[in-house]
């Protein structure tokens, strides 16, 4: 690991709003994943949160820092564990390894889709489906969205940083994954909430999800706007604007006061932007759902 790298990730941990009050015992969590996990590599199995467990791996960011930090994006992750419920339906498109779905499904209790190009991601993502019994609330699907029906090039080397190859990309490691629209895949079925992590092709999700995007079931999208999009001519303004053509509009949430902040454009301390369209609606759920317990904190959101 780079000098640069541990440094950013220290920093990170310090700085977590669930590390607020055990600075000391997340470094401490830090160290002993570090040194356990090179004495004993493989997997090891995490009881995360109110039952829902994960297996993580050495290696894997998008995993690991949970188990430093309680929930590595606190804003984001706190409002799914807010706003959802049994009944609701929750779409995961670039789950990786699942940690969304499992908040959204096995905590929850709602249904989902957890859609992942990758077929070594996919499979991470089987085995923790499997390993907290939501098979059957889950569709898991090995697929990519795009704008239209076909096939892409993926790179499938880079953990939580694979996207699809834009023409000017040049990569040794990539692989060909058929595609189809997020209109096409629920065919009808109502979500409400949609999170969607696509590396940089945002657009072409949404160009194809015109039907899903209508549907007044659909209240919330937690969308990644990293700047990935200029490799595919866009920017994440134009994301948006796309939004607000269909109602939604950027806020900040705070899970420990469980409010709710309109904001303008994308948050600046987040990769991701929460994207609300009834408010009145998402505070109602948002106040009558239960306290959820975050294992290694004990912090109750």
């Amino acid at each position: 690991m780079k000098y640069s790298s541990v440094i950013h990730t220290l920093n990170f941990i310090v700085s977590h709003p669930l590390n607020s009050h055990r600075k000391y015992h997340a470094l401490l969590d830090y160290l002993k994943w570090q040194i356990g996990s090179r004495l004993v590599p493989g997997e090891v199995l995490f009881d995360w949160v109110e039952g829902v467990k994960l297996i993580v791996r050495t290696g894997e960011t998008g995993l690991t820092q949970n188990v430093y930090c309680g929930l590595q994006e606190f804003y984001e992750m706190g409002y799914v564990l807010n706003v959802l419920s049994k009944g609701d339906l929750f779409v995961d498109i670039g789950a990786n390894s699942g940690a969304y779905t499992l908040l959204a499904c096995g905590v929850c209790h709602a249904n989902g889709y957890a859609i992942e190009p990758i077929p070594t991601s996919f499979i991470r993502l089987q085995t923790n489906i499997r390993l907290n019994n939501i098979v059957q609330q889950v569709k898991a699907l090995n697929i990519g969205i795009s704008s239209q029906e076909g096939e892409l090039w993926f790179t499938d080397s880079e953990d939580t940083m694979n996207h699809v190859i834009s023409g000017s990309e040049s990569t040794k490691s990539m692989i060909k994954v058929n595609v189809a629209t997020l209109d096409k895949i629920l065919d009808g079925e109502s979500p409400s909430l949609i999170k969607i992590d696509v590396e940089g092709f945002e657009m072409s999700v949404l160009n194809g999800a015109s039907r899903v995007l209508n549907n007044k079931r659909l209240h919330s999208l937690i969308i990644e706007l990293n700047c990935s999009g200029a490799r595919y001519g866009f920017k994440d303004k134009d994301v948006i604007g796309f939004m607000e053509s269909y109602g939604f509009y950027t806020y900040h949430y705070n899970p420990f006061e469980r409010k709710l902040r309109r904001i303008e454009g994308k948050n600046t301390y987040s990769d991701n932007a929460l994207f609300i369209r009834n408010e009145e609606m998402v505070m109602r759920n948002i106040i009558k759902a239960p306290k959820r317990t975050i294992k290694n904190n004990n912090i109750k959101i």
